[in-house]
C-alpha cells in the first residue's frame, strides 16, 4: 500500500486523480465493518473534484492536494455529529464549525472521508466499543484480534488501505497503540503543539493530537500543513546520532525484533546507549503506586454525566473505570502534579540530546473474544497495553511508533522513540531517518 506523499505523486503525473482515490476509499470503507462511525461523502465529493481541478491546472494548494485522510469521531467535522464512541451522543447536534485541524488540512486541500470508530470517550487502549461495534485488526488472521484503542478506526483505515492518514488522539496511547498493533506509523506531538479546540477532550493536561500513518514522511508532511510550513525533508546519518536504549519485559518477538533493529542502527553509526532511563522507571513507578494523573481529569470532565440516567447508556468498563477517581484524594492529585513537573526537567538532565527507546507495547494484538467476555481480563489486559505508553504521556513526551516486525504468527510489533516536551521537530527527524534504515 502507498503512502499519501505517493499518491500526491500519481496526481501530479496523471496517473490517477482525488476523485477516483475518493471513490475507491468510500467503496473500500463501505466493506470493512466498524471502521466508521459516519462518512461525509457529500462533503468528501466536493473537495476531491475542486482538488482535481486544480492538479489539471497545474495548482494544487498543497504537496496533499486531494488527499483523502479520516478523522477520529472526537474531532468537530462541520455537519456531523461528534459521538465520540458513545451512544449517548449519537443524537448530539451536528457541529457547526470544522475544528480548527480540520480546517488546516481542509484548507490544504485533502479529503476529508468521514469520522472514524474509537473505545467510548477515548477511555481504553483496547479498542473495543459495543455501540458501534469493534474494528477487527487486519493482521488478525487466525482469529479477530483488538485494533487497539482508542484511535481503533482511525488505525484500521489506514491499515487496511482506505485512507493513507487519519487523525487520531493520544492522551495515555491512543495513537502509539493502535500504530503498534497494526504496523504503522503513529505520530503523538506534545500537547501544545496543535491546536485542540474542537476536539472533544478526555484529560486535559495530556491530552494530544498526531496523525497515524503508512511513512515518516507523510506524519512529517501534516505537521507542516498544520504548521503553514512547506519543506523538503531528506533522512539524515544516523553516524553519531544518541540514543538511550531502555529495556523493557516484553514478549520474545517484541524484545527481540527491537533488538535486531537496533543492531541495524548500530551498523549504520548510530551510539546506542542500554542502560535504564531513571526518569521513565520513576514515572512507570509513580503511576503504578499513585494512580493516573488522567483518571482525575477525565472524571471531573465526566462527572455530571456520571451523575445523570445517561450514565446508564455507556459501557459498563468505561463508566467503572471512570468511576474509580471518584473518591481518590485531592492530596494524590497535588503529588502527582508535582512529580510530573519534577520529572520533566530530570528527563531533559537524563536523555542529554539522546531519543529514548523503548518497546510501544510489550506484546502482539490479543483475541478479541475473550475480551469482550471477561471484565477482569478486560481490566488487566487494557492496563498492560497502556503500561509503556503512560509514562510518555504524562512527561508529555512527544513519541513516534515505528514498525518493528512481526512476530511468527504475522503480527506486527513496535519500537517506540520520543523526546522531552517540545522537541517534536528534533523527533521527527529522528524517526525520518531511523525508518529509512529499518526498512532496508
Amino acid at each position: 500500500m502507498s503512502d499519501a506523499t505517493s499518491m500526491a505523486e500519481d496526481f501530479a503525473s496523471g496517473r490517477s486523480d482525488p476523485v477516483q482515490a475518493l471513490e475507491q476509499a468510500l467503496e473500500k470503507a463501505s466493506q470493512v465493518p466498524a471502521v466508521f462511525i459516519s462518512l461525509t461523502g457529500e462533503r468528501a465529493r466536493r473537495e476531491a473534484e475542486a482538488a482535481a481541478a486544480r492538479w489539471r491546472a497545474g495548482q494544487p494548494v498543497s504537496v496533499f492536494d486531494g488527499v483523502p485522510l479520516a478523522w477520529k469521531d472526537l474531532f468537530d467535522v462541520a455537519g456531523s455529529v461528534t459521538t465520540a464512541g458513545a451512544a449517548y451522543r449519537r443524537n448530539a447536534p451536528a457541529a457547526l464549525l470544522d475544528a480548527p485541524t480540520v480546517g488546516l488540512l481542509c484548507r490544504a486541500g485533502m479529503v476529508s472521508v468521514g469520522k472514524t470508530n474509537l473505545s467510548e470517550l477515548a477511555y481504553s487502549g483496547l479498542g473495543l466499543n459495543p455501540h458501534f461495534g469493534t474494528p477487527h485488526n487486519p493482521h488478525g488472521t487466525d482469529q479477530p484480534r483488538i485494533p487497539g484503542g482508542s484511535s481503533s478506526g482511525s488505525a484500521v483505515a489506514v491499515a487496511a488501505g482506505i485512507v493513507p492518514i487519519a487523525m487520531g488522539t493520544d492522551t495515555a496511547g491512543s495513537i502509539r497503540i493502535p500504530s503498534a498493533f497494526n504496523g504503522l506509523v503513529g505520530y503523538r506531538s506534545s500537547s501544545r503543539r496543535y491546536s485542540r479546540d474542537g476536539v472533544f477532550p478526555l484529560a486535559h493536561t495530556l491530552d494530544s493530537l498526531g496523525p497515524l500513518t503508512r511513512s515518516v514522511r507523510d506524519a512529517l508532511a501534516i505537521d507542516d500543513l498544520l504548521h503553514g510550513r512547506t519543506q523538503t525533508h531528506t533522512a539524515r546519518s544516523l553516524k553519531g546520532q544518541r540514543f538511550v536504549l531502555a529495556q523493557q519485559d516484553a514478549e520474545p518477538a517484541v524484545r527481540n525484533n527491537l533488538l535486531r533493529a537496533v543492531e541495524q542502527l548500530k551498523a549504520q553509526g548510530a551510539l546506542v546507549e542500554e542502560r535504564e532511563c531513571p526518569t521513565f522507571q520513576a514515572t512507570l513507578d509513580l503511576i503504578k503506586h499513585h494512580g493516573w494523573l488522567g483518571a482525575f481529569e477525565a472524571f471531573a470532565l465526566h462527572e455530571a454525566l456520571l451523575d445523570s440516567p445517561d450514565a446508564e447508556l455507556l459501557d459498563p468498563r468505561v463508566r467503572r473505570r471512570l468511576e474509580t477517581a471518584r473518591s481518590l484524594p485531592a492530596s494524590q492529585l497535588i503529588h502527582l502534579t508535582d512529580a510530573r513537573r519534577r520529572l520533566q526537567q530530570q528527563l531533559v538532565d537524563d536523555l542529554d540530546g539522546a531519543i529514548l527507546i523503548t518497546p510501544t507495547v510489550a506484546h502482539v494484538a490479543p483475541p478479541l473474544a475473550p475480551l469482550a467476555g471477561d471484565d477482569d481480563l478486560f481490566v488487566n489486559t487494557n492496563l498492560a497495553t497502556l503500561r509503556l505508553t503512560m509514562p510518555g504521556s504524562l512527561l508529555d513526551m512527544p513519541g513516534v511508533n515505528l514498525p518493528s516486525g512481526r512476530d511468527a504468527q504475522g503480527l506486527p510489533t513496535g519500537l517506540l522513540l520520543s523526546a522531552p516536551t517540545g522537541e517534536d521537530a528534533r523527533l521527527l527527524r529522528a524517526a525520518l531517518s531511523v525508518e529509512t534504515v529499518l526498512n532496508v
